[in-house]
């Protein structure tokens, strides 16, 4: 099995799209990316230069893959105006139970794009708590887990397990979507259960503490990866949420000097230096005006 993440905060732009090889089929879990507002600013050129250069970058892998995957009906996780969809299986978050308004009205609308440009192209499959066989690799969809804590607005995710069978053993990769860092006990007992080798995850959003995050929640979500780590054996790769705030690492102290070697980002897993081109967006507008672009919103 392959593992490429494509995009993230750490490399720029709000993301946890990763592309998945297997001998069997390719992959790509949430080929979305996307900008939102930060401390009362719109992206910076920088942020936007980014965001047009994995747009670009998801097109092209997506255009090669056999199956796209949406694990809510966030931006940054689905773009409903590309046309790769075109030909692919999609497995999707079901639109009809266990989803918030927004999102309803959003798969809505993807549903109906889908059936009026692809339906005889394509297949659009709602796989809740569904596994599907393709040769020796199993694509495992989870039940809902809240995009963050119990209880949020902002509704529901879907996490995705890749496992390819192989005589040299097998590999499972886990993509937990949005599932706030595991500060879910639920989330966190799912991840652990599925004894993965490589966790891709969200972090908490830290940088929301006490104004849409409960500050209690750091430390829960420090706690539930400290056991994830404890009682698994993956390399977890955590990006998204987190890597919004620039002292992502202060908050797990533990945590980042425990597992040093098995805790990175995407820009670390690839071997090139954190880019937090979002966190640092106050230090790009020094000197600028206001960039004015018109802005489709991660949430």
């Amino acid at each position: 099995m392959k593992v490429f993440p494509v995009c993230s905060e750490s490399l720029g732009v709000r993301s946890l799209a990763v592309f998945v090889e297997t001998t069997d089929v390719k992959i790509f879990i949430d080929p979305g990316a996307a900008l939102g507002m930060r401390y009362g600013l719109e992206p910076s050129d920088e942020e936007w230069n980014m965001l047009s250069h994995f747009k670009e970058r998801i097109r092209e892998i997506a255009n090669i893959c056999d199956i796209i995957t949406i694990s809510h009906y966030h931006y940054d996780h689905y773009d409903p105006d590309e046309n790769f969809y075109e030909g692919k299986k999609v497995f999707a978050k079901d639109i009809k139970s266990n989803i918030n308004k927004s999102q309803q009205v959003r798969g809505t609308e993807f549903k109906k794009i889908f059936e009026d440009k692809f339906k005889n192209m394509g297949e659009l499959i709602y796989c809740d708590n569904q596994n599907y066989e393709f040769g020796n690799t199993l694509i495992k969809f989870s039940s809902p887990f809240p995009h963050g804590e119990p209880g949020t607005k902002l509704g529901f995710v879907l996490m995705t397990t890749i496992e390819e069978k192989s005589e040299g053993g097998n590999f499972k990769i886990l993509h937990t979507s949005d599932a706030g860092g595991a500060v879910d006990e639920e989330s966190r007992d799912y991840i652990i259960s599925g004894q993965p080798n490589l966790i891709i995850m969200d972090g908490i959003a830290s940088y929301l503490a006490g104004y849409r995050i409960k500050r209690e929640n750091l430390e829960i979500s420090g706690k539930n990866l400290n056991e994830i780590l404890e009682k698994t054996n993956a390399e977890i790769i955590i990006d998204h949420h987190l890597l919004r705030d620039l002292k992502y690492k202060t908050y797990f102290p533990d945590v980042y000097s425990t597992y040093s070697n098995r805790i990175k980002s995407f820009a670390e897993y690839l071997g090139t230096e954190n880019n937090l081109l979002e966190a640092r967006r106050k230090e790009l507008f020094k000197g600028k005006a206001q960039n004015t672009k018109n802005i489709r919103s991660a949430l």
